[in-house]
């Protein structure tokens, strides 16, 4: 039998985790605001969902919509919310910033890392919007905690990007390919198959998660359902 893939679903708040945990998650993303594509979300709200749910929480570091950074003041606003978090007992994170020619700021990630002491952090959808994936993955290779990518392979999402998700699957190992794949951005049921196939053991849900929408909260049922799938994957 194949080892059980992790199931990541997107939680907004205490409702969400909990739903997520009853449904089967092994993990939650922690964010606020989906319009912008999920932000940092507040101390008071990592430490509310940490005592209801006994799940490993990954938690955004990211305060505007987009890819970057921002200025100096910007970094430095988001090393100030790591020291938050970490000081409310936050131990894995995802974050991901580029420059404005579409390469990794590895200023930025640098310097947000240097204050994660080491903990466990996914690089998230940036990825997809690179303009070259694996000149990225070869700078941030050896990065302190680094273990994850978030991808669908494609800006487009998983439709559009199988191909690559299924090429990278194959190079893992290599330099720079080491970290897990994490799947996730348009992810459907349908795309499962041939993603256990090819070695993918992870996965990320948000909207997959909320069959009523984002207005409302996360289905135990649509979890369980994901959840069955994979484990029968």
């Amino acid at each position: 039998m194949s080892e059980r893939a992790v199931l990541e679903v997107i939680a907004l708040g205490v409702e969400d985790a909990v739903a997520a945990r009853d449904g089967g998650a092994d993990r939650l993303e922690l964010v606020t605001d989906m319009a912008a594509d999920g932000l940092s979300p507040a101390v008071e709200s990592f430490a509310g969902i940490r005592a209801a749910v006994d799940l490993p929480l990954r938690v955004m570091l990211r305060l505007a919509d987009g890819f970057g950074a921002g200025d100096i003041d910007g970094i430095e606003r988001l090393v100030r919310v790591a020291r938050e978090l970490r000081g409310a007992g936050a131990d894995e994170f995802v974050l991901g910033f580029l420059g404005a020619d579409g390469g990794v700021d590895l200023g930025a990630v640098e310097r947000v890392v240097g204050e994660l002491g080491g903990c466990r952090w996914t690089f998230h959808r940036a990825i997809d919007h690179a303009v070259d994936r694996d000149a990225l993955r070869k700078q941030l290779d050896g990065l302190p905690g680094l273990d994850t990518y978030l991808t669908a392979g494609s800006a487009g999402g998983v439709d559009a990007g199988l191909p690559t998700l299924l090429a990278e699957a194959a190079r893992g190992g290599e330099p720079g390919y080491e970290q897990r794949l994490l799947v996730g951005g348009g992810l459907r049921l349908e795309h499962v198959p041939r993603l256990r196939a090819a070695g993918v053991d992870a996965f990320h849900i948000g909207g997959a998660a909320r069959p009523e929408g984002w207005g409302r909260g996360v289905s135990v049922a649509a979890v369980a359902e994901w959840r069955g799938v994979l484990d029968a994957g």
